[in-house]
């Protein structure tokens, strides 16, 4: 069970269940507003402004409050000035762990993420220090109910896409971050929804991790994720199987 997915998995789901909406509709409209920043106002030829919108509307992120990101991404309304930083850090049991984070101010967030690796028994790094053990890859999560792997393969790289695999019963689609457009605009053209897409940093190698440091790891990774800056976290664990169960049967 590869980590990056099973993370990517289980995070999505926390996201779609997570009584704090208020920090997450937070984080979801600076989302919103630097991609308009990047990219223009206009979801129609802006994909990365359609995917945040998207994510924003999976979450009954009240549609006055999109409006109101999309304007502060513009200038029409005042407070949208976001900067993407990316922090680095070694987590319990020598996990690297990459966040990203979208911040109005960075004298807050660091010391605020600083401390949150600190308690975990980890330690945040220097620029570099982990980035180089990851790839950036575009990730989608596909209900296998929708197609079947040969036919989702064939779309998939006639598109860009690398590679189509199954994981935890699903499919996982991954492709280069500049094909993530077109393979994305291709599932849709199919009807073929997804559970999640997103551009995801895949580690290189993977740390399997015992039971003890595997707990210390998901409480500091949920922990960086309940961040209202931090966007989305990587690491570069693996859970084994068995110590997966164990830890699910707590």
């Amino acid at each position: 069970m590869a980590g990056h997915s099973h993370w990517a998995g289980i995070k999505h789901k926390k996201a779609l269940i997570d009584s704090k909406r208020g920090k997450l509709w937070s984080k979801l409209s600076k989302a919103i507003t630097i991609a308009v920043q990047g990219g223009g106002g206009d979801p129609d030829t802006n994909l990365r402004l359609r995917y945040a919108i998207n994510d924003a509307k999976a979450v009954s992120m009240p549609k006055d409050n999109i409006e109101r990101a999309i304007k502060k991404g513009t200038g029409e309304l005042e407070g949208g000035v976001f900067e993407e930083v990316l922090y680095e850090g070694y987590g319990p049991g020598g996990v690297a762990v990459l966040c990203e984070i979208l911040t109005d101010n960075r004298n807050r967030t660091a010391p605020e993420v600083r401390k949150i690796f600190e308690i975990a028994g980890g330690k945040l790094g220097a620029t570099g220090c982990v980035a180089w053990m990851f790839e950036r890859k575009g990730v989608a999560i596909i209900d296998p109910a929708q197609t079947d792997e040969e036919s989702l393969l064939e779309l998939a790289m006639e598109a860009g896409a690398e590679d189509v695999k199954t994981v935890d019963g699903k499919f996982e689609l991954v492709c280069e971050p500049d094909n993530f457009g077109q393979v994305c605009q291709a599932l849709e053209q199919a009807n073929i929804a997804t559970e999640m897409s997103e551009i995801h940093r895949i580690p290189n190698d993977t740390v399997d991790l015992d039971v003890a440091t595997a707990r210390k790891v998901l409480k500091m990774v949920d922990a960086l994720d309940d961040h209202e800056d931090v966007q989305k976290v990587a690491a570069n664990f693996n859970i084994p199987e068995d110590a997966m169960a164990e830890l699910e049967a707590e």
